[in-house]
């Protein structure tokens, strides 16, 4: 059966059925594309009022001398017995995202160098965009090493020269 000057009225209809579930999937793409990804699962948006009670503590261990030892710090403004609160306090805001946690640990199956960093711990607690911080650090991978210096110089550089106590002496 054929139709003059047109399709097959079989071949007709299966055009049909094609533009039609095409232009489903378009409007599909259309509509998904135009939602940001991150919308579903990010938290909201850091508030002004939430920034007014950021304080942490952050404890280092084996990091050597001058780099060992407790520190306070409160942000907003930067203050407390941290050794650099006001770029502790400004690395903290840079690393602070919507829908990313500056304390994230390594996600699980990351693909880390074989590096070791050397003994140093770190722990941060308290209170950082409104949200509770209860973070542990080390240098046990290059993943971990990338995580630790992110987060200096809230956390010491263990790659510049150690500070030192006393000044050597110069003839």
């Amino acid at each position: 059966m054929t139709q003059i000057g047109s399709f097959p009225a079989r071949r007709s209809a299966v055009s049909r059925a094609l533009a039609l579930g095409a232009s489903a999937v378009l409007a599909v793409l259309a509509s998904v594309s135009a939602v940001p990804a991150a919308s579903a699962a990010a938290p909201p948006p850091v508030r002004v009022e939430d920034r007014a009670s950021d304080h942490l503590t952050v404890t280092v261990r084996h990091a050597g001398a001058g780099r060992d030892g407790t520190y306070r710090l409160h942000c907003h403004p930067a203050r407390g017995s941290h050794p650099d609160a006001r770029r502790a306090c400004d690395v903290l805001d840079r690393n602070t995202r919507w829908g990313r946690e500056p304390f994230a640990p390594v996600p699980e199956g990351s693909v880390c160098t074989m590096q070791y960093g050397g003994p140093a711990t770190a722990h941060i607690s308290g209170t950082w965009a409104g949200r509770r911080v209860d973070a542990t650090y080390d240098r046990g991978d290059g993943c971990r090493i990338d995580r630790w210096n992110r987060l200096v110089p809230l956390l010491p550089d263990l790659s510049a020269p150690r500070p030192s106590a006393v000044s050597p002496a110069r003839a």
